[in-house]
């Protein structure tokens, strides 16, 4: 069984995100797509990210009608901050019958070298890479480990999203319906 890892933050989950994870699960010869829900990138600064249960609640929220689709909390009991071959590792061995593959936007392709031990995911794992607009060709894309995947160009952010709702601006369409009644129930990114 070929799982894709899609890493994120999640904060939050839309429907760039969905749209990327479904291609990636009808689209290719992977099996299953797991959101990984991060509770801290290492590359980015923690400020303005809801806690790591409201996030996983709202992917789990988002892909509760896709069998193919799945949200994982592994990285929440792991060492902070997550790095991702250390996740990789631990799935690994707590699944020795999947085989995982984790799935990157392009434009994370520039900084790949600057993640921990970026060679031995490459090399053990492999990337499946799906299109993001304005990004220059990386050298990446041609290593035999990187499949790149022919999916829609989504210019969605997740910091928009943020800034629509502290500008009391509508999100509709750009968050599942259940995700934006959980973000105005809750009263998140206000």
């Amino acid at each position: 069984m070929k799982i894709g890892l899609y890493f994120g933050s999640f904060n939050p989950i839309h429907i760039g995100h969905l749209a990327i994870a479904n291609v990636m699960a009808e689209n290719t010869d992977l099996t299953k797509v797991w959101f990984v829900v991060s509770p801290q990138n290492p590359l980015k600064p923690s400020k303005g990210l809801l806690h790591e249960f409201d996030r996983y609640d709202m992917v789990k929220a988002a892909i509760a009608d896709n069998y193919k689709l799945e949200v994982s909390d592994v990285e929440f009991q792991l060492t902070k901050p997550s790095y991702t071959i250390h996740t990789l590792v631990h799935l690994r061995e707590r699944y020795p019958d999947k085989e995982f593959k984790v799935i990157l936007g392009e434009d994370n392709l520039e900084n790949f070298a600057k993640w921990k031990n970026h060679e031995q995911i490459l090399e053990q794992f492999g990337l499946y890479v799906y299109p993001r607009p304005h990004v220059t060709n990386s050298e990446l894309t041609r290593h035999p480990q990187v499949k790149m995947i022919d999916a829609p160009l989504l210019d969605i952010s997740a910091t928009y999203i943020r800034d629509c709702i502290k500008n009391n601006k509508s999100i509709r369409y750009l968050v599942p319906e259940v995700v934006e009644q959980m973000i105005r129930s809750k009263g998140f990114y206000k």
